[in-house]
């Protein structure tokens, strides 16, 4: 099937589900911007009120009062009060605050507030009125005892009841704020609410108009699921079949076509694999020092010449089992217990040729005999303990080998620790540290310590990641090889049978 032929694109049906569930949401979205909005214009004129409120209640009284003492008790007239720079006319005071007054009765809402502006507006009203009598009383002279009586008794009683007015008018809008406050809250809760009622009443819609919508998805997204599980467990001979016109069904011939080339490059990769396994096994062997076995027949020839046969036989002997252990019948794994005597026979070939410099214990415990291990798995760091630690001591050498299991920790696997140890000549810290990095990197890639890397590497491709090889030394005293493995008994297996059931890791069922 072509993308030509798809009838119902999986885009137009996603554009459906949304828009079902878009429209509660943007309608949720803007009721709430909405209510913000309300409570924002509400709080900004509260805040304007109080703000402009608050500078007259700072001004007016001062500013009145002083105006017309000085009008009372001065040359200043109301004629030439607008002369003087440090004073204010009366009347443009009250004009001012009457039509803020005005104003402000205007927007304001709060039934106290307005009730304290009105009051305001009527003590403005008599505060005038008596500025027109002390006018008056001015403009008729001798009437100077009557004013300042009027001054005490009228003008500034009045004041202080204007600027209280102010105050109060400030405090109920201060209230206001608060129960504008507690409206929002009201709103938030209430959008709360209504959020989670429209969203249940999404789902409810969503799954009421969009089921078949989403079984047209899922179920054939499931049955891809099913198909390439198993691909993964090797099964390529089921086939996947749909018809929803849609780009599952192209992805879904795509995964057909799939599984049927899987198919025949798994058969071509095994075949490649078993080649592979077999070119390394050469190549290992191929690692074997042929000078060793060249010395070891001289050491032979000398022994016979020397007229001590036992010991030649015994040579002999040892020679034949360590290449025995080497063939071990094409098997990649054998235990622990046939390494140990694979490296055995091997330093007993080596003590005959280096009775003189050599020596060596042997100490694995025996629980760990029946446990699998990569053949020639130790007989490199033996060797490279010899030739390159214990040869160049100039004196009498040891090499340790050493095996023990440890305990895993939160719920980890048991491990194998085995060590080769010798008391040669060591390395510095820096020439550790690039050998470490050396046997780190591909074989292929090594330019130093071949026969470690290719220990590692082995290692770690059949074992894991999180196993492999560590170095120690100490110019002067030594060096010691660690090599970490996961502890999983010996069950007979081939290597393609262990590869297989647990990629080389540990064998289901066969756990310590």
């Amino acid at each position: 099937m072509t993308t030509e032929k798809i009838k119902y694109p999986l885009k137009n049906k996603l554009i459906v589900l949304v828009l079902v569930a878009m429209v509660p949401i943007l309608y949720v979205a803007i009721y709430l911007i909405v209510s913000l909005l309300n409570y924002s214009r509400a709080y900004d004129q509260i805040v304007s009120s109080m703000t402009l409120a608050n500078n007259y209640n700072m001004n007016f009284k001062d500013e009145m009062d002083e105006s017309l003492y000085k009008l009372v008790v001065s040359n200043v007239t109301f004629d030439t009060i607008d002369e003087d720079g440090t004073l204010k006319n009366p009347y443009t005071l009250i004009d001012e605050l009457r039509k803020e007054g005005n104003n402000l009765l205007g927007m304001t809402t709060d039934r106290e507030s307005r009730v304290w502006l009105q009051s305001l507006l009527r003590n403005l009203d008599t505060l005038e009125d008596r500025v027109d009598d002390i006018r008056e009383n001015q403009e008729a002279e001798g009437q100077y005892e009557k004013n300042i009586d009027m001054l005490y008794n009228d003008i500034y009683i009045l004041t202080e009841l204007i600027q209280d007015d102010i105050q109060y008018y400030i405090y109920y809008q201060t209230r206001s704020i608060e129960q504008l406050k507690i409206q929002l809250n009201t709103e938030v809760e209430h959008v709360i609410i209504i959020s989670v009622l429209l969203g249940s009443g999404i789902v409810f819609t969503v799954i009421l108009i969009t089921g078949a919508i989403l079984n047209s998805i899922t179920e054939p997204i499931q049955e891809l699921c099913r198909i390439t599980s198993q691909i993964a467990e090797g099964n390529f001979s089921d086939r996947a079949k749909m018809q929803t016109e849609d780009e599952l069904e192209v992805l879904s011939d795509s995964v057909n076509d799939m599984s049927e080339n899987l198919e025949v490059m798994v058969h071509q990769i095994k075949e490649d694999e078993r080649k592979m396994r077999h070119a390394e096994l050469r190549l290992l062997q191929e690692q074997i020092n042929p000078h060793f076995l060249y010395n070891t027949l001289d050491t032979i020839v000398w022994l016979i010449e020397g007229d001590d046969p036992n010991k030649a036989v015994d040579m002999v002997v040892a020679l034949s089992e360590f290449f025995r252990l080497v063939l071990s019948k094409g098997k990649e794994y054998i235990t622990i217990s046939e390494e140990e005597q694979h490296i055995r026979g091997y330093l007993e070939i080596q003590q005959a040729r280096y009775r003189d410099i050599l020596d060596y214990e042997i100490s694995i415990d025996p629980a760990l005999y029946q446990y699998k291990i990569l053949k020639l798995t130790l007989q490199p760091l033996v060797e490279n303990s010899l030739y390159h630690g214990i040869k160049y001591k100039r004196a009498k050498g040891k090499i340790w080998i050493t095996g023990k299991l440890e305990q895993g920790k939160e719920k980890k696997a048991d491990r194998i620790l085995l060590c080769v140890e010798d008391n040669g000549v060591g390395m510095e810290k820096e020439e550790v540290d690039r050998l470490q990095t050396e046997i780190g990197k591909p074989c292929k890639e090594t330019e130093k310590g071949f026969g470690l890397a290719n220990v590692n590497e082995r290692i770690r491709m059949n074992f894991g990641m999180e196993y492999g090889m560590t170095i120690e030394s100490e110019k002067g005293s030594g060096t010691k090889v660690k090599i970490v493995i996961p502890a999983v008994e010996f069950c007979g297996k081939t290597p393609g049978e262990l590869l297989q059931k647990d990629a080389g890791v540990e064998n289901k069922g066969e756990n310590r």
